[in-house]
């Protein structure tokens, strides 16, 4: 076996070692995680009672809880209104990514929003689109393996990039 070959084999094995180690990390099951959607600091609050009159319309979402005299309920603070609101859309709509953008006023985080009564439900709260009826935080998993698989693909990338390099330096 030349240098070369041997070298290759070595950075073969090394890549397979990387990959072996973040499915590990990963336990090679469901990741555990809890998001939220909530309203963006920066979001107009025009823009944000739109996104509102929508999801609580053609949308579908539970606004039941923003209702007056209602838990969340709060006229003053349009952002916590529209975080509860942009919140139960994404965990109806199965935590797709696009279910969490309302023409960008939105975003996730992991930073529980939940202030005194007005409890928000997390993405552990999920089982297969629908979302629990008990609003209080609780426990369960979120399917994290898009994110494994993602961690595995930049490593295979670092990795193709290192042996390009390396090859074009012989």
């Amino acid at each position: 076996m030349t240098l070369p070959h041997l070298h290759l084999s070595l950075l073969a094995a090394t890549a397979i070692t990387l990959v072996a180690i973040a499915d590990a990390q990963a336990g090679g099951q469901v990741l555990q995680a809890e998001l939220w959607c909530v309203a963006k600091n920066n979001a107009e609050d025009a823009s944000l009672q739109t996104a509102i009159d929508w999801a609580c319309g053609q949308g579908g979402a539970d606004c039941s809880p923003i209702q007056q005299g209602r838990a969340c309920n709060d006229p003053t603070d349009i952002q916590k209104m529209a975080s509860y609101v942009f919140n139960n859309y994404y965990l109806k709509n199965g935590l797709a990514d696009d279910a969490c953008n309302f023409n960008n006023n939105a975003a996730l985080t992991s930073i529980n929003p939940s202030q005194g009564t007005c409890r928000y439900p997390s993405s552990k709260r999920v089982s297969n689109g629908r979302v629990a009826d008990d609003t209080s935080v609780g426990s369960g998993q979120a399917d994290m393996s898009r994110g494994r698989r993602v961690s595995t693909t930049w490593i295979l990338l670092a990795f193709t990039i290192l042996m390009v390099t390396w090859i074009i330096h012989l």
